[in-house]
């Protein structure tokens, strides 16, 4: 009924259900406690045998393979009275019985990929979370591939696997909608999310039954980064890109007043990008490698083509109450040890942002869209009288009349800004030609693709990446990217003369990798990410969510490469 409502009758609220959950454990006991164990050995079993998973995916091509078999007569009857025919089990076995198709014995984490740091977090993650790991204490080989000592084995056989299996695997969401024809039944979340993906963490399936010299890890003890060792070299030292504490390294060095310069060009081992260390950092790197396993490969001379760094006066944008991609980030930057300012819109607003700052990080939800848009209830903010006084520099929004001319302006006299997710609203604030491309024509106007011919919530996405363009140095030619209802952009002629250049692109093929795509076919070539000259200055503009939740550190690499200035 209508009436006052008091913390406390909330709090009831919850003391009532924690007892009804106790009482209801003490009440079935022995049930609860035989079925949790009796799930776990089931869970082992499979992960002992062959074992085919059901997903949507297979149903689907199961159906497809039976309707493609069928004759244009009427199907017999089965002679059984209210039940339809059986599948045939050729059709059956060509997916289930698909030796390509089982489950996974074993995930392997090779110790020699390009960045097992960070796969060493990953599996930090698992052991957080209660899964068993073991790890190679002697080089061994599977199916003629040898893996080197201090590799990490996830078996499958053990209590958690469904966890497992969705850390590695794809998840596998169905078309669900509303009726026929209509719009999306929305996830509560991410309909994809699996973490080897995010993480960029390099792995194989084993399928097989295998024998190894393996060691299991005590039960949630965290791994540390194997220590390396760094030779002395008069030459001095490179760290590759490739590997993300490399640029945690790199700004302890910077910090500590030692010089840093980059390769522009791939060469002994190294790819583009490379950062190059004279002999007289060779102490703090030894602390990087001993701490966070980092590797500095001995220079066998100077570098003849490298050009000087330095840490860039870094503001991340902020409002008042907090965002949480802002919040996220600003944890990744101090855990690679980023120095870096939080501002707020008074800050954007008052100008004169180039004598502090080099470059402006607008994480998803900064920038507004264009035109009039109600204001979120969730984004209310309070009135200066009803907060203490120290909180009232961060009340505020970013303004089209008022924040966004300070913003051109700081990219005209040579800052630059990188915007993510939403916040890439700056480039149509900025007229910029460039177009959104999940959009359709309807009579005269561009209106954007309604829900039931493209819907991308939380899921993975395949992107095709320039690792020669600067902003993309130590990235593969390809990633996994976190697309959350993501921008996708078109970069027309008119783009190319204004030297507008694409970072990632989505390709010919179908780019979902985890989760759920309906309409993959408006993807197709379009822009994931691009930068923009602005004057003197560069806009960075990533649609995906490369800093996803601080879990996407696969491509994190796509942020840290904008955070340093050439001396």
């Amino acid at each position: 009924m209508p009436q006052a409502w008091h913390f406390r009758q909330s709090i009831d609220y919850s003391i009532s259900l924690n007892y009804a959950v106790l009482n209801h454990a003490v009440n079935n006991a022995e049930n609860i406690l035989f079925n949790i164990y009796k799930m776990g050995k089931n869970a082992i079993d499979r992960g002992q045998k062959d074992n085919w998973t059901l997903s949507p995916k297979r149903v689907a091509s199961l159906k497809a393979s039976i309707q493609a078999d069928q004759k244009p007569a009427a199907a017999e009857s089965t002679g059984t009275a209210g039940r339809s025919a059986a599948i045939p089990m050729k059709h059956y076995d060509a997916v289930y019985k698909n030796p390509e198709l089982r489950d996974a014995r074993a995930y392997v984490l090779p110790a020699d990929q390009a960045d097992f740091p960070t796969a060493t977090k990953f599996i930090n993650a698992l052991l957080r979370s209660g899964i068993l790991v073991h790890q190679a204490n002697a080089d061994f080989s599977i199916a003629g591939k040898r893996y080197p000592k201090g590799s990490y084995v996830v078996k499958t056989d053990q209590a958690f696997r469904p966890h497992v299996l969705d850390m590695f695997e794809p998840q596998d969401h169905p078309n669900d909608f509303q009726y026929p024809g209509g719009p999306p039944v929305r996830p509560y979340d991410m309909a994809g999310w699996t973490l080897a993906f995010q993480m960029g963490v390099k792995f194989d399936r084993i399928l097989e039954g295998f024998e190894a010299p393996l060691q299991r890890i005590e039960a949630g003890k965290l791994q540390s980064p194997v220590p390396q060792q760094v030779t002395a070299s008069s030459n001095g030292y490179y760290l590759s890109p490739a590997a993300n504490n490399s640029f945690l390294a790199v700004n302890d060095l910077l910090k500590a007043g030692i010089p840093v310069s980059r390769t522009s060009k791939a060469g002994n081992n190294l790819p583009a990008g490379s950062f190059y260390v004279p002999a007289q950092g060779l102490e703090l790197l030894k602390q990087s490698a001993a701490k966070f396993g980092t590797v500095a490969v001995p220079a066998g001379r100077k570098p003849s083509a490298a050009t000087k760094i330095a840490a860039s006066r870094i503001a991340l944008y902020d409002q008042y109450g907090g965002s949480m991609p802002s919040g996220w980030v600003r944890w990744i930057m101090e855990q690679f040890h980023y120095p870096f300012d939080v501002i707020f819109p008074k800050d954007i607003d008052a100008g004169n942002l180039n004598a502090k700052y080099d470059v402006i990080l607008f994480i998803d939800g900064g920038i507004p869209p264009l035109g009039d848009v109600p204001v979120n209830p969730r984004n209310q903010q309070p009135k200066p009288e009803e907060i203490p006084a120290q909180y009232h520099r961060m009340l505020g929004t970013v303004t089209a009349k008022t924040s966004i001319p300070q913003l051109k302006t700081f990219l005209e006299k040579g800052g630059n800004i990188v915007t993510v997710g939403s916040s890439t609203n700056l480039v149509y604030h900025l007229g910029l030609p460039v177009q959104n491309a999940l959009t359709e024509t309807k009579g005269d106007k561009e209106v954007p693709l309604a829900g039931d011919k493209f819907y991308i919530p939380g899921s993975i996405l395949k992107v095709n990446i320039d690792n020669t363009q600067q902003s993309n140095w130590g990235m593969d030619s390809f990633a996994d990217v976190v697309f959350d209802n993501s921008p996708v952009f078109r970069l027309g002629e008119e783009a190319g003369k204004q030297q507008i250049k694409p970072l990632a692109w989505y390709g010919e093929d179908e780019a979902l990798r985890s989760g759920w795509a309906w309409g993959q076919q408006y993807l197709k070539n379009g822009v994931a990410a691009f930068v923009a000259p602005v004057g003197k200055g560069k806009l960075f503009a990533f649609g995906p969510e490369i800093t996803f939740r601080a879990q996407a550190h696969g491509t994190f690499k796509m942020l840290f490469n904008e955070l340093y200035k050439s001396k």
